[in-house]
C-alpha cells in the first residue's frame, strides 16, 4: 500500500477527506493528492501524521519497531485517545469503572 493510500484510509477512519486533512495540517488543499506522483517533504508528512494522530511510519508504511509502553489509566498527566479523538474525563471514569468491575468478576470466577 502506498503512503497516499495509507493517508486516505486513516483519514477516512477519522471522518475526514484529504482536503480537510491537508488544510488542518497547514498545507495546500490539494497537496496530499500530489503525493501520488511527487515525493513530499518530511516536514509535510510530519504535519499530516500529527493531524491524524499517527506516526510518520504508519503513513509511509515503514516497519515500526515495537516498544512496549506502560501507562496508568488513572495518571492525571495521561491523555487517552481512541480513533484519533481524545477521551473526555467522564468516559475515562466509565472505562476505569468497567475495568474494576471486570477485575472483580474475574476474581470471583476462580475455581
Amino acid at each position: 500500500m502506498t503512503m497516499f493510500d495509507n493517508i486516505k484510509n486513516i483519514s477516512k477512519r477519522r471522518g475526514l477527506n484529504l482536503k480537510e486533512v491537508a488544510k488542518r495540517s497547514g498545507l495546500g488543499e490539494n497537496a496530499i493528492y500530489r503525493w501520488k506522483s511527487e515525493t513530499p517533504r518530511i516536514d509535510s508528512i510530519e504535519k499530516v501524521a500529527k493531524t491524524l494522530g499517527v506516526s510518520t511510519t504508519q503513513l509511509t508504511g515503514e516497519k515500526e519497531t515495537e516498544t512496549v509502553k506502560q501507562a496508568d489509566i488513572e495518571d492525571d498527566n495521561l491523555m487517552l485517545a481512541f480513533d484519533g479523538m481524545e477521551i473526555d474525563e467522564e468516559d475515562k471514569q466509565a472505562i476505569i469503572e468497567l475495568l474494576k468491575f471486570r477485575r472483580f468478576q474475574k476474581g470471583n470466577n476462580k475455581n
